[in-house]
């Protein structure tokens, strides 16, 4: 979108990485991490994810907008994942993020992003929290620039629309008056 307006490649760039500063995305697997950090022992899983779905909250780095079934790049960091919990001799996280997944797999049918296991996998490699997000954003730079050019090349303003499904034929209030 932001290329679709003839903007800079350092611009349209910039907007790409903006866009991974929510909790959503780019910084989802920061907040596994720390969902995982939270939780702490993972004899306390079970009840956290019960009041986590009661409570009709987020469980991080489950869940994908495309992949109904497990994100296949989840089901090789799984692995990675699990070898380096054996490797450090730390398995208590590789041990939480499996049962997670298996509850919510149970409960809701509902399988890991990639976002889940990069968490503990980066923790394990000593990677700050601090740092996965721009991890992430690196790691997609090439691409994002691919498409960039792609948009220069062949270049169409890009014009996003949504369709308003609220309600209609509301009064309007003004701001100084709600």
């Amino acid at each position: 979108v932001v290329a679709g307006t003839l903007a800079g490649m350092y611009g349209a760039v910039t907007a790409g990485i903006a866009a991974l500063a929510g909790p959503l995305h780019g910084g989802a697997n920061t907040n596994v991490m720390k969902m995982l950090l939270e939780i702490g022992d993972p004899a306390k899983i079970d009840e956290w994810v019960d009041n986590a779905l009661a409570e009709k909250r987020k469980i991080m780095g489950i869940g994908h907008a495309v992949y109904k079934t497990e994100d296949p790049r989840a089901t090789w960091l799984r692995r990675f994942s699990e070898k380096m919990a054996e490797r450090k001799g730390e398995s208590k996280w590789f041990e939480m993020s499996r049962r997670i997944e298996q509850l919510m797999q149970e409960k809701k049918g509902m399988f890991p992003n990639v976002d889940f296991y990069s968490a503990s996998t980066y923790y394990l490699m000593g990677i700050p929290l601090d740092l996965y997000t721009p991890i992430f954003a690196v790691s997609r730079i090439s691409g994002w620039t691919g498409h960039i050019l792609e948009q220069y090349a062949n270049n169409k303003l890009i014009r996003p629309r949504a369709e308003y499904i609220g309600p209609r034929g509301l009064k309007y209030i003004p701001i100084n008056d709600r």
